[in-house]
């Protein structure tokens, strides 16, 4: 395993862990190298979106199979995603991109309205506002313009060129109505074979996008479901993912499917104990024996119906004390609670936020029953906030 963190046991038991800097990729690369001479790498695995192009430069580097690394920057860069889609004619937001340092009144005026602005290279759904009037559009952009200032966000860019220069930049593009899913998917030599859709109940139609409530299987047609699958494998065509996971959003309206995301990755977080295979395989063993070219006996989703919930931030501050944890745990259907953030750390809700104060997890005999045990369970739940 590598990280960009030193682990624990690294001195004590030698050859299974690695110190990487994810900010200097070529020192990182060879680093993994000179260690694969001495303890041989069969697969290279990215969790998070972070590390997808390095670990296909690693690949590559190894003569490993990946995706191709155009590919994986494509999905880590909204600007070039939007791009590349256009061009390929499948169905996603008219986007623009502009530069912090730009006159902000002329843009304001130029853009259509409603509009999303957008970070182009941050995650979940981090600096992501919406915008209907010129006035609401100059707010959000200064307000991102912040975002993008800040201390860790730099220092995330430190040392990659296409990082610093995505930290000065704001996408800007037109707002798609319609409901929100989740597609959890697995490309093998070039074709998608969805491992799970997600419903998203709660509308996410700004001021901002924060996601709370997953469930699956999807309660769309079964017309519909097959349209967004085939929209998103024409999105990986386009992007030219081959190999490994992806986490696609859309949007669903009268005209069909949308593209707003494609991830190189697995869902996020820890959403991923919503989802068993087979007979009780983990996405996460999924992901491994397609990586090391292992049999994989199912990629048939578990039965019943199961969802998660990402308990939000409400306001700003400190969090002071957490209540009913235990009575949202005997809610029927309820499989687990996990809180994230202990008691005297300092929380922020989105758009300058980036976690959750934990997670919901749920399963019954349909879609809406997990929906209503996860209600249930988070309305349980007492968080105390100064």
């Amino acid at each position: 395993m590598a990280s960009n963190e030193k682990q624990t046991l690294e001195d004590i038991v030698p050859g299974h862990t690695l110190t990487l800097d994810f900010q200097n990729l070529d020192a990182s690369i060879k680093k993994v190298i000179a260690f694969a001479n001495e303890h041989p790498l069969d697969a290279v695995v990215s969790t998070d979106e972070d590390a997808v192009t390095l670990a296909a430069m690693i690949s590559e580097a190894l003569g490993l199979p990946h995706n191709p690394i155009f590919a994986t920057e494509a999905t880590k860069y909204k600007d070039q995603l939007r791009k590349i889609l256009t061009r390929a004619a499948i169905p996603t937001p008219m986007a623009n991109c502009f530069s912090i340092t730009d006159p902000l009144e002329e843009i304001a005026q130029k853009v259509t309205y409603p509009c999303v602005l957008k970070p182009i290279h941050l995650s979940a759904s981090r600096g992501v506002i919406r915008a209907n009037t010129p006035e609401e559009f100059k707010s959000a952009f200064i307000r991102i313009t912040k975002i993008l200032s800040d201390s860790e966000v730099k220092r995330l860019g430190k040392g990659v060129t296409t990082r610093a220069e995505a930290a000065q930049k704001i996408l800007v593009e037109s707002f798609i109505s319609g409901e929100e899913v989740a597609l959890e998917g697995l490309v093998q030599n070039g074709k998608l074979t969805v491992l799970a859709l997600f419903d998203k109940p709660d509308p996410l139609n700004g001021l901002f996008f924060e996601e709370t409530i997953y469930v699956t299987p999807s309660r769309l047609s079964p017309i519909v479901q097959e349209r967004i699958a085939v929209c998103t494998q024409q999105a990986c065509d386009a992007i030219g993912l081959k190999e490994g996971p992806i986490h696609a959003e859309l949007r669903v309206n009268e005209n069909g499917p949308f593209i707003i995301e494609v991830a190189a990755r697995s869902i996020g977080g820890i959403c991923s104990r919503t989802l068993r295979f087979g007979l009780g395989v983990s996405l996460e063993e999924i992901i491994l024996r397609h990586a090391l070219k292992m049999p994989i006996d199912s990629l048939q989703r578990q039965s019943p119906a199961s969802g998660v919930m990402m308990i939000p931030i409400p306001h700003a501050g400190i969090l002071s004390d957490i209540e009913g944890v235990e009575e949202a745990v005997k809610v029927a259907g309820i499989e687990g609670v996990t809180i994230m953030i202990r008691r005297k750390q300092k929380v922020i809700p989105l758009p300058e936020g980036r976690r959750y104060l934990g997670f919901i997890f749920a399963k019954g005999e349909s879609p809406s029953d997990v929906e209503v045990a996860l209600r249930k369970a988070h309305h349980a739940l007492k968080f105390t906030i100064t």
